[in-house]
C-alpha cells in the first residue's frame, strides 16, 4: 500500500541551523546553514487527509471514472468542502518577523527575503491566464510536495537550493541570480492559452521558436520528436530568486496514459489531472484574457481540482 502524507500542516513553523524537514519517507532537505529566522505562525488548519493507493500496477489503469468513484473521495471531498473558505490565500509573515525584509507577491507564491535566503510559502491561489482564477483547497501543499519529490529526484543530476521545509506549504531556498530565459519542453500539440503550441499552429503559424511543425497536425497529437521553446524574460538587471517549481500540475501537464491513445482517435481531450481542467472551463465560458470580470468558478469544479491535485502526488511518487 502506498499513502500520501496528511494534508495538515503544523501550526507552528520553525527552522534553526541544525534543523532537518521530510516530506514522505523519501524526501529530506537538511541545513547546513545559521540562520535566526523562525516562523512562528500559519493562518489555517486543516482536517488530516490521506489517500491510500494499492500498487503501481493498478494505478497504471487508473481512469477519471475510476479516480472520481474511488472509496476515499468522498471522505477527501469532505475536507475539501470544509476548508473552501479557510483556504490559504494570502500572508503577511514580514508583517510578524522582523529578519525578513521584503515580501514579494508572486502568482502563487508569496516569496519572503530573508538575506541570505528565501522563504517561498506556497499558497492555494490558483493562476491562469495571467490572472488569479480561484483558491483551490490544499493546493499549495500538493505543489511544494510535488516539487520537492522532483528535485529529491534529480538532485544526482543537478543541485538545486533546497534548504530546508519547515512546513508543507514552505520551501526555504538559497538565493540565484536569474538567468533570463524560460525553456519550455513540448511534446504534444496542445493547450489553451494564446501562447500554447496548439493556439499558434491553428492559426497559421508553422515555425515555432525555429522549430518546424508539419501540416496536418490536429489538437493532443503526439509531435514527431520533443521540441524546446525559449522565451526571454523582461528583465535588466540581476534579481535574487530560485527555482521554486518542477514538475507540478501548475507547471506541467499531466495525463493518464492509459486511456490517451483511444480518446483521441476518437477527438475526445486526454484525461487530464492539471489545472487545464480549470483552464477549459473559463475558455466556455468567458474570454479570460479580455473581461474585466470573470465568473466564479462554481463550487463543484474547485472542489473536483483540489481532489484531481491531491490524487498527482499519489500517482507520481508511488
Amino acid at each position: 500500500m502506498a499513502c500520501i502524507p496528511g494534508l495538515n500542516p503544523p501550526k507552528t513553523l520553525g527552522i534553526s541551523s541544525s534543523s532537518s524537514s521530510s516530506i514522505g519517507n523519501n524526501l529530506l532537505f537538511s541545513s547546513s546553514a545559521r540562520t535566526h529566522l523562525k516562523i512562528t505562525q500559519i493562518s489555517k488548519r486543516f482536517p488530516k487527509i490521506s489517500i491510500v493507493m494499492a500498487t503501481k500496477r493498478q494505478e497504471s489503469e487508473l481512469s477519471l471514472n475510476a479516480l472520481t468513484s474511488s472509496d476515499r473521495r468522498d471522505e477527501v471531498m469532505v475536507a475539501v468542502k470544509s476548508s473552501l473558505s479557510n483556504c490559504l490565500s494570502e500572508t503577511n509573515l514580514h508583517l510578524a518577523i522582523p529578519d525578513l525584509k521584503s515580501k514579494t507577491r508572486g502568482k502563487v507564491r508569496d516569496i519572503y527575503d530573508e538575506g541570505d535566503y528565501l522563504v517561498l510559502v506556497t499558497t492555494d491561489r490558483q493562476s491562469a491566464f495571467d490572472r488569479i482564477l480561484a483558491s483551490i483547497p490544499f493546493k499549495g501543499q500538493v505543489l511544494n510536495d510535488t516539487s520537492l519529490w522532483w528535485f529529491n529526484q534529480t538532485q544526482h543530476i543537478a543541485p538545486n537550493a533546497i534548504i530546508a521545509v519547515p512546513d508543507r506549504n514552505v520551501t526555504i531556498a538559497k538565493k540565484c541570480s536569474v538567468f533570463p530565459v524560460e525553456f519550455v519542453v513540448r511534446g504534444y500539440m496542445t493547450g489553451s492559452t494564446d501562447t500554447s503550441l496548439w493556439t499558434v499552429y491553428k492559426n497559421g503559424v508553422r515555425n515555432y521558436c525555429g522549430n518546424v511543425l508539419p501540416e496536418g497536425m490536429v489538437k493532443n497529437e503526439r509531435l514527431p520528436a520533443n521540441i524546446i521553446t525559449p522565451t526571454t524574460k523582461a528583465a535588466d538587471h540581476d534579481v535574487p530568486i530560485t527555482p521554486d517549481e518542477v514538475h507540478t500540475p501548475d507547471s506541467s501537464r499531466y495525463w493518464l496514459a492509459h486511456s490517451y491513445e483511444a480518446r483521441f482517435q476518437n477527438g475526445h481531450e486526454p484525461e487530464n489531472i492539471d489545472k487545464e481542467f480549470l483552464r477549459l472551463w473559463f475558455k466556455d465560458h468567458c474570454n479570460p484574457y479580455e473581461d474585466k470580470v470573470l465568473p466564479d468558478a462554481p463550487e463543484e469544479l474547485v472542489t473536483e481540482l483540489a481532489w484531481r491535485y491531491a490524487f498527482i502526488i499519489v500517482i507520481i511518487s508511488n
